[in-house]
């Protein structure tokens, strides 16, 4: 074939492919180069998990820290909470951290954020010069068996009594029965008895109306653990 039958052969094809497009496009629709898709849908993020996303990268997070000095057996979490205001604290956010003898070593503290740990820190500085703040790991936090203002210390029990003679020494409060724990620290010479009340009011009834009674021959001093 000749040079010039090459050059109209190509033009031919050429204008044969520019009349199909026109003719495609005439019909509704325009061929463009195949691409290849794939039958399965690509994963989208749900609404849910966006959100949740957006909460694990911009949530400040928690703090925890543990407060010592001025801490005494009438020390109460609102105490603390009154102290260390601006820092949006509840009393669930408060514990009360006891020696083997029940009596307090320290309160332990939740922030929901850096700023809230930094207000505390500002607080104790201007009116609470006596607490000394240091930061503590989440686990210190978990292992602080909260009582909730529902547990009542019961201390100068005699030697010889058994839950019974607790029992009646509770004559007329309402509380847990099979929750009376009796036991004897090395440095106590009487024993000592822990009580479970259904609410902090119950619990505290029992300290209004108990406090300094008598347990056969002794007398009993009454405390509302927190």
């Amino acid at each position: 074939m000749s040079k010039l039958g090459l050059l109209r052969t190509a033009m031919s094809s050429k204008f044969s492919s520019i009349r199909t497009v026109r003719t495609t496009y005439k019909h509704g629709f325009v061929a463009f180069p195949a691409r290849q898709f794939s039958t399965e849908s690509e994963p989208q993020q749900t609404q849910d998990q966006a959100v949740d996303s957006f909460l694990r990268t911009s949530a400040p997070g928690s703090l925890y820290a543990k407060l010592t000095g001025c801490i005494t057996r009438n020390t109460l979490k609102t105490d603390i909470v009154n102290l260390l205001e601006g820092c949006n604290l509840s009393l669930e956010d408060v514990k009360v951290e006891y020696f083997r003898d029940y009596n307090p070593s320290a309160m332990l503290v939740h922030f929901d954020s850096p700023q809230a740990y930094d207000q505390a820190f500002k607080m104790i500085m201007r009116k609470g010069r006596f607490y000394k703040m240091e930061k503590v790991a989440k686990s210190q936090w978990d292992t602080i068996a909260p009582y909730d203002g529902k547990t009542v210390l019961l201390q100068g029990i005699p030697l010889n009594a058994v839950p019974e003679d607790v029992a009646r020494f509770l004559s007329g409060c309402e509380f847990d029965a099979s929750s009376i724990q009796i036991f004897q620290k090395a440095t106590v010479p009487d024993k000592m008895a822990t009580v479970r009340f259904p609410t902090q009011t119950k619990a505290m009834n029992c300290f209004i109306t108990k406090n300094k009674g008598f347990c056969l021959n002794n007398q009993v001093l009454v405390r509302v653990l927190q």
